[in-house]
């Protein structure tokens, strides 16, 4: 499929793609007229891609880390790697409930009239 397609389809912008594609993590082939084609396998690599980043990894890590997922293997340093970065996102993830339950307690705090804030008029 052409890179407007794969972006349509896993709802990315083409730039995105074409960023992937400079970085090393998402692969194409040219036509005779330089267009890019994208094996169908491409969407879920995207999506993957988009899912490592929403997690916090740099492409650098990305890089790292998806041969051993193309290959189904994995080495005691890419597991080591993995284990970090799920324990980096387990600590955000406790610090976001922390901000939530804070912000839980401000709500219920101010749902009283007489509780000294400003009133908008």
């Amino acid at each position: 499929m052409r890179i407007g397609e794969l972006a349509t389809k896993v709802d990315v912008s083409v730039r995105a793609l074409r960023y992937y594609e400079e970085q090393g993590l998402l692969r194409s082939e040219r036509s005779a007229s330089g267009q890019r084609h994208f094996a169908e396998a491409a969407a879920d690599r995207v999506q993957l891609i988009q899912n490592l980043y929403a997690a916090g990894l740099s492409s650098r890590t990305i890089a790292e880390l998806l041969p051993c997922v193309d290959a189904k293997v994995s080495t005691p340093e890419s597991q080591a790697r993995l284990a970090a970065e799920r324990d980096r996102i387990d600590r955000q993830i406790a610090e976001l409930i922390d901000t939530r339950d804070r912000l839980d307690a401000i709500i219920e705090h101010t749902k009283s009239p007489d509780n000294g804030c400003v009133q908008a008029t």
